[in-house]
């Protein structure tokens, strides 16, 4: 309910499940399910809650249609083992593998991917003041680092996500976009996560439900910089 973009709209699991395979319908590679908001100032959520709004869904989905690959949203290594049961085949960790020592070994129990993404601090104090003396050196050598230890822990596909938004200013993230062909020399696809955040909107002056235009320009903009994933 309190995701900060649409948050709400498909809180109930039949709603989420419904705009899923409305998405699938659309296109849609990929199918992230998540069940705690990580946007800036955001709480954490119990296990418990985050298995509640996630599993049912991830179930639904998997039964109803195989035309699609479901990622897991989550920090929590109990949370991805049970979406990994459900038919989810991707674990997308904002944390970068830094949160929960655990989820390294699940997802190598269960040969699934990983989402590596960069953050400073977590989702509640990461935009207080946050500071880089090279922001696209910072990011790339934080994402090495992660993804080694994860081939080096039998975890080898992997994606990278340089973290727009987590614990950046908003030149920070301007910069990395513009430079993010070079994490194309770390080996594995780029994703980037850029809908309707808020540097778009400090930018252009543009409330929530009017950044689509910027969000889908500096899409493309990633797309032809490298991003293989939006």
């Amino acid at each position: 309910p309190d995701s900060f973009s649409d948050g709400g709209n498909y809180y109930s699991s039949d709603d989420a499940f419904k705009h899923a395979l409305k998405l699938v319908d659309d296109g849609a590679s990929i199918i992230d399910i998540g069940g705690e908001s990580t946007r800036p100032g955001s709480d954490s959520v119990s296990l418990e809650e985050e298995l509640r709004r996630t599993i049912p869904v991830i179930k639904n989905i998997y039964q109803h249609t195989k035309d699609v690959v479901i990622s897991i949203d989550t920090t929590k290594s109990e949370v991805a083992k049970q979406a990994l049961d459900a038919g989810a085949s991707i674990i997308n960790d904002i944390s970068g593998l830094t949160f929960d020592e655990k989820m390294i070994d699940i997802a190598k129990g269960y040969d699934a991917g990983i989402i590596i993404m960069h953050i400073r601090g977590n989702p509640k104090t990461m935009q207080d003041n946050p500071a880089y003396e090279s922001v696209v050196k910072e990011v790339y050598d934080y994402l090495l680092v992660q993804s080694i230890k994860s081939k080096q822990n039998g975890v080898d596909k992997i994606i990278v996500d340089p973290g727009i938004g987590f614990g950046k200013r908003v030149e920070d993230n301007f910069t990395l976009i513009k430079n993010l062909e070079y994490f194309q020399s770390l080996g594995y696809p780029v994703m980037i996560g850029l809908s309707k955040k808020s540097f778009i909107g400090k930018t252009l002056n543009l409330d929530l439900d009017e950044r689509e235009i910027g969000t889908v320009i500096l899409e493309t903009i990633s797309i032809l910089k490298s991003a293989r994933i939006i």
